[in-house]
């Protein structure tokens, strides 16, 4: 089974920190093909309370794509806070045990999972491949777990993508990439890495607001590629 039904050709995008309701309906109308709903971090742009999450999540069209990111690690954690929001998705974005995600799969079988490896150097291909066969889909990002308050998403830096390429060529499930995509950068991102799916924050908000203009401006770099 397919993690998203994908229509469009090339790449498609999920667009991440959605704030309010009508955020969600500015980027779906926008073009988004699913949402990223954020949850406490320990730090980085877009988080709301489980109860806007939900509320955002059962809000969508009917099949539309909804991501959880959680920075839990333990099943039980992620579980009890899914119960709460009800996306069709859960985002990993700090590391989870194998064994976690076993137990994960078990008592969640019909919810989809994505395991962010946050790129730093090669470890990160060994780390994405060993965890590729208990996860649904990969998404490459620019964070650190090892800083002592951790980053664990939306910094808007860009990674060595060279490492991505690596990793994307070795893997046999989808892989997203996220980390600084812009309209600017969108094309060498999609020739370079050749992603199956692209993930924005910081390249189409402006303050910690979905930014209209940015939207546009991406869509239409994007556009340029898929003609």
């Amino acid at each position: 089974m397919s993690l998203i039904k994908h229509i469009e050709p090339g790449p498609f995008v999920k667009i991440c920190c959605i704030g309010s309701l009508d955020e969600e309906d500015r980027a779906i109308s926008a073009g988004a093909a699913a949402l990223g709903l954020v949850s406490s971090m320990p730090s980085g742009p877009g988080i709301i309370d489980d109860l806007l999450i939900a509320e955002i999540a059962a809000n969508v069209p009917p099949s539309f794509p909804t991501f959880l990111l959680t920075a839990f690690q333990y099943a039980d954690d992620i579980i009890e806070q899914h119960q709460r929001c009800r996306t069709s998705i859960i985002q990993l974005v700090d590391r989870v045990q194998q064994d976690e995600l076993i137990r994960l799969r078990t008592r969640l079988p019909g919810i989809k999972l994505v395991q962010v490896i946050h790129v730093r150097n090669e470890d990160s291909i060994e780390e994405a491949l060993s965890v590729s066969s208990f996860v649904d889909a990969i998404l490459l990002d620019s964070g650190n777990q090892g800083l002592e308050v951790k980053q664990l998403g939306g910094t808007g830096r860009v990674h060595d993508w060279k490492l991505s390429r690596r990793i994307s060529d070795e893997l046999k499930i989808p892989l997203f990439l996220a980390g600084g995509l812009n309209k600017n950068n969108v094309v060498q991102a999609i020739t370079s890495v050749r992603p199956f799916g692209l993930d924005l924050c910081s390249g189409v908000h402006t303050l910690n607001k979905l930014d209209d203009s940015k939207l546009t401006d991406f869509f239409d770099a994007l556009g340029q590629h898929r003609q």
